[in-house]
């Protein structure tokens, strides 16, 4: 079976296009759990953050279907999104727009050159979870703000991660968890603990999303937001709305192939 591999600011994807057409009619076992896990895993497999299927729809351009690198079948990812965009540029099914269908609903997305515009699902507002900022932004999400993200004696963010991401107060799912340290009046740095890879990931689309929310909110960083994270550099838009909630969400930035093979 072929397989691409695309990486959005380091979140790095196995993309496998598994549309039913003329002389393919054989279609990627979803429901073997353990071999998306074995094709994840950076030892013994290709090695990605995830898997991602690029299916049929008879109503929209594609069907992007997501699995963490656990095997499990996952909510929306933001950087997965732009990239599964860019993937179906490449083979050629849209010029520079596209509508296509995830787990959470519709999605509108652009290409403009190296960058890719993909817009989110709307918000309907920003819980407080006993001290803790809480959000869905496609994926469940805490954001935490803290001084020197990179001072591991302060913050440790696969453990303090690890605990948050397991924690009651988000229980039976879990939540991702985002570190953020503000840099300046527009621009954030973000480390995201993520459920399912369970470890730091380079970057995560729907935590930036969460993150740029959150800002406004609670410290007035208005949009377009900078997000600087591990693996490159975002830009989340947002319109927000009077009661608290929040649409025309952009996420933004870049996308591409690294490489092409075969599994055996």
């Amino acid at each position: 079976m072929e397989f691409f591999k695309y990486q959005g600011t380091g979140n790095d994807f196995v993309m496998i296009d598994d549309r039913v057409r003329p002389g393919r009619n054989k279609s990627f076992p979803a429901g073997n759990q353990e071999l998306i896990r074995q094709i994840c895993h950076r030892r013994f497999g290709i090695g990605a953050d995830g898997l991602i299927l690029l299916q049929n729809d008879d109503d929209y351009d594609f069907r992007m279907v997501y699995f963490n690198a656990d095997g499990a079948e996952g909510s929306m990812c933001g950087n997965g999104g732009r990239c599964i965009v860019r993937f179906a540029h490449d083979l050629g099914l849209f010029t520079d727009k596209t509508r296509f269908r995830a787990v959470d609903g519709e999605h509108l997305a652009e290409v403009h050159g190296d960058e890719i515009f993909l817009k989110m699902s709307d918000v309907s507002g920003i819980e407080d979870r006993s001290g803790m900022s809480f959000l869905h932004t496609g994926s469940p999400h805490v954001v935490r703000f803290v001084t020197d993200l990179d001072d591991t004696d302060a913050v440790n963010v696969v453990a303090d991660g690890r605990k948050v991401r397991h924690d009651d107060r988000f229980s039976p799912g879990g939540t991702n968890v985002n570190f953020v340290q503000i840099l300046d009046g527009n621009t954030l740095y973000v480390r995201t603990y993520e459920r399912g890879v369970e470890d730091e990931t380079y970057s995560c689309g729907t935590g930036v999303t969460a993150v740029a929310l959150v800002a406004y909110q609670q410290e007035g960083i208005h949009s377009p937001t900078v997000i600087k994270t591990l693996g490159g550099n975002l830009r989340v838009s947002f319109n927000p709305l009077p009661n608290g909630a929040f649409d025309n969400i952009y996420l933004i930035g870049p996308a591409r192939q690294v490489f092409a093979g075969e599994m055996l």
